[in-house]
């Protein structure tokens, strides 16, 4: 598996840990992969601050795309970027057609431990390339997941995948999550995805314009930390974690936007 792809192992630890702890996010699935996985990540990758934080992440994205399946529960969801995440069964998604992307590799794994039934289906494809998308058929709506994904890509990259998708609904709507620039280059070469062997990351500091760009229209920013959820850590630990991942320094760092077309 390549260096990217290893970091998947990062986000399945964390959930698989604070689900253990019975916090934030329930995920047994993840619980189960971890224990068969036993992937030997080290250092800040195992960070249970890291892994609060991911959950955090995880947990607001079942949220956004739970309140848009209310609305359109017809609706294709494309999940890319998926990793080994459950989030089809978490948020118990059963109407819509839903579609984990991943690089091939990635998928060839987690066709170990998920199966393809009913309207979900597992596609390998590449973010950097938009082929795989003549895959997806044509549809009223489109729910689009980049979680923990667009650190990896260009501006570039990023702007031609979000206009890729746009051309196959009529409706769109994307949650995606990204370093600034600065956090970028802050975190080069201090970030868990560094244990894995990744040290290129890219930045976006003008999402109106990455909008604009694709097509869409930029509705806004989105908190990764939810104080709700700050709230189950215990005593100290939500003193710390606050301060570490809800503050304005990791807002300079760290953003989570949302578009639609």
């Amino acid at each position: 598996m390549q260096n990217v792809s290893k970091t998947l192992y990062i986000p399945l630890y964390g959930k698989a840990l604070v689900s253990r702890k019975g916090i934030i996010l329930s995920d047994p699935t993840a619980e189960r992969i971890w224990a068969e996985a036993a992937f030997p990540l080290k250092g800040k990758a195992r960070s249970k601050w890291l892994a609060y934080s991911m959950s955090m992440r995880a947990a607001v994205y079942d949220g956004w795309v739970r309140e848009q399946l209310a609305a359109a529960e017809q609706a294709t969801v494309l999940h890319i970027g998926c990793g080994l995440d459950s989030r089809a069964r978490r948020i118990g998604a059963k109407a819509c057609s839903w579609y984990d992307v991943d690089l091939p590799d990635v998928i060839a794994e987690r066709r170990h431990h998920y199966t393809e039934e009913g309207n979900y289906h597992m596609l390998a494809g590449d973010a950097t390339r938009v082929d795989w998308l003549s895959r997806i058929p044509e549809a009223e709506t489109g729910i689009v997941v980049l979680e923990g994904l667009c650190m990896y890509l260009t501006l570039e990259q990023v702007t031609a995948l979000l206009s890729a998708i746009r051309s196959r609904f009529a409706h769109t709507l994307v949650l995606m999550d990204c370093y600034t620039t600065f956090g970028a280059k802050a975190s080069r070469y201090k970030n868990p995805i560094n244990t894995v062997g990744v040290t290129e990351t890219y930045g976006i500091d003008e999402p109106e314009k990455l909008a604009a760009d694709a097509g869409y229209r930029y509705l806004g920013q989105q908190s990764m930390a939810p104080e709700a959820m700050i709230r189950q850590l215990k005593g100290v630990e939500a003193a710390i974690f606050r301060r570490l991942f809800a503050g304005s320094f990791a807002k300079k760092i760290y953003r989570m936007y949302s578009f639609e077309a």
